[in-house]
C-alpha cells in the first residue's frame, strides 16, 4: 500500500472542516480532497507545516507507511 494519509482522521479529532482547512493552509478544496483520498502522488513539505501546525500535529500523525 505504501504511504497512508491519515489527514481526514486528524481533521475528525480537532473538528475541522474541508473547508476551513483548505482556506487557512491556502490550497483548494479539491486538492486537500486528493489528499484526503489517498490520490496523491506527492506533498510539498511547506504544505505539510502549514497542516501541522494548524492541526496542531506532527507529521507521523497524517503519514503513515505501510509494507505491501
Amino acid at each position: 500500500m505504501g504511504i497512508i494519509v491519515n489527514l481526514d482522521v486528524m481533521m475528525a479529532k480537532r473538528k475541522i472542516s474541508s473547508l476551513e482547512l483548505s482556506n487557512k493552509i491556502g490550497i483548494t478544496t479539491a486538492n486537500l480532497s486528493i489528499l484526503k483520498t489517498n490520490k496523491g502522488k506527492a506533498i510539498r513539505f511547506s504544505t505539510l507545516e502549514k497542516i501541522c501546525e494548524v492541526l496542531d500535529c506532527q507529521p507521523g500523525d497524517i503519514l503513515e507507511y505501510e509494507k505491501d
